[in-house]
């Protein structure tokens, strides 16, 4: 409460009929008044309404289990109650499910006093992968799941995660699934951002992170055999998840909350960090998750300063402007000993390099095929 009851107006303003909607409404020990609301809401609501009630089990991963494992339909929404739908939403969303034949649907999420992804949302997907679209950097529980692709698979929410579950819960479903739609041209969601600014994604000790972390890295290399796919989906946690706890906050940290950090990373990035990797972030997140890496907090320290200070790096251009480095701090400082390419900008970056030209491979490609053809009339 309050945000409950505009979440639950927007339930009864759906232009899906209410014959097909059913609502399980889990009152997980709230103390505002929302069980009496929701006794309320379901007297007089036209679709089938269900409340539960339970002690506070400190997280959603227990509420949204119980619902889940009450729902009947074909389809389960996970719906936050500080959150709301567009009127149009459900329709859009199970009629998208329904010509496609796909398992999960995104319905684009706005922001409402807060931020929302936006990288996902160009134009709608009929039908599409998680190695195909953005779909990776919205890993939230609001989409739409065939039910039947989480009863076959037996899943549910890591209820040992008390951050960063419902990023497991999707990302299993996006690897599982027979196809995955997107809606983009109507705002389904609306993520609202509280006055309190209490948001579970905003509690809790920082080692609830690299838990998280941990969780999803581990999940999406138990489903995706190492190489290019597994490179891609990894960049999630990775950039997400982890690198936000090297951030300029580091600089603020005493050094036993920051060497606690760097050895809570190293067994990730043991495993996870490499050059397929690497090359996917930009020059300053790639430097900073390698000096993690190594355990350098204090040349991290140097380059978190750098970004603070909002300055920009050298641009250094060499091999007739085919060679680019952002020249970050210790770029070629001996006594660092940080490979060049840390500094290499990605193509993105380069695109803003006055001067740059980048190599083309196709003559070298050309000079190899010759060869092979010459060969063997050398050899006759």
């Amino acid at each position: 409460m309050p945000y409950l009851v505009k979440c639950l107006e927007s339930v009864e303003s759906q232009t899906l009929d209410p014959a097909r909607i059913e609502v399980i409404a889990v009152d997980d020990g709230s103390t505002d008044g929302t069980g009496e609301y929701l006794e309320k809401f379901a007297e007089r609501a036209a679709m089938s309404v269900t409340v539960l009630s339970q002690p506070n089990s400190g997280g959603p991963s227990g509420p949204r289990n119980v619902g889940l494992g009450k729902a009947r339909g074909r389809y389960v929404f996970f719906l936050d109650a500080d959150d709301y739908f567009g009127p149009e939403a459900l329709e859009r969303m199970v009629t998208m499910a329904d010509e496609q034949g796909t398992d999960v649907v995104l319905g684009k999420v706005v922001g409402v006093n807060r931020s929302a992804p936006k990288s996902m949302w160009g134009k709608n997907l009929p039908r599409t992968d998680v190695f195909s679209s953005n779909i990776k950097f919205t890993l939230s529980a609001q989409k739409l799941f065939r039910r039947e692709l989480l009863t076959q698979h037996g899943m549910h929410f890591d209820e040992s995660l008390k951050t960063g579950e419902d990023a497991l819960f999707t990302m299993e479903a996006y690897l599982r699934a027979k196809g995955v739609s997107v809606v983009a041209d109507y705002d389904c969601y609306h993520l609202v951002g509280r006055d309190d600014g209490k948001h579970a994604t905003k509690s809790g000790s920082y080692t609830l992170r690299f838990d998280s972390a941990r969780a999803l890295m581990s999940l999406i290399a138990e489903h995706v055999p190492a190489g290019p796919r597994r490179d891609a989906l990894m960049v999630r946690p990775l950039l997400i998840t982890l690198l936000p706890q090297f951030g300029p906050g580091f600089l603020k940290q005493s050094e036993k909350t920051r060497r606690h950090k760097l050895d809570l990373a190293k067994p990730l990035l043991d495993s996870y960090w490499h050059e397929g990797v690497a090359g996917r972030l930009k020059v300053h997140e790639r430097l900073r998750l390698h000096l993690v890496a190594q355990g350098r907090g204090d040349l991290l320290v140097d380059v978190l300063e750098f970004i603070k200070a909002k300055k920009d790096p050298e641009v250094l251009l060499e091999s007739r402007g085919r060679k680019a480095y952002l020249a970050y701090p210790h770029f070629r400082d001996p006594a660092a000993g940080i490979p060049d390419s840390c500094y290499v900008p990605t193509s993105r970056e380069t695109a803003t390099i006055e001067g740059f030209r980048p190599p083309t491979t196709l003559i070298p490609r050309l000079r190899r095929v010759a060869r092979r053809v010459l060969r063997p009339l050398r050899a006759a």
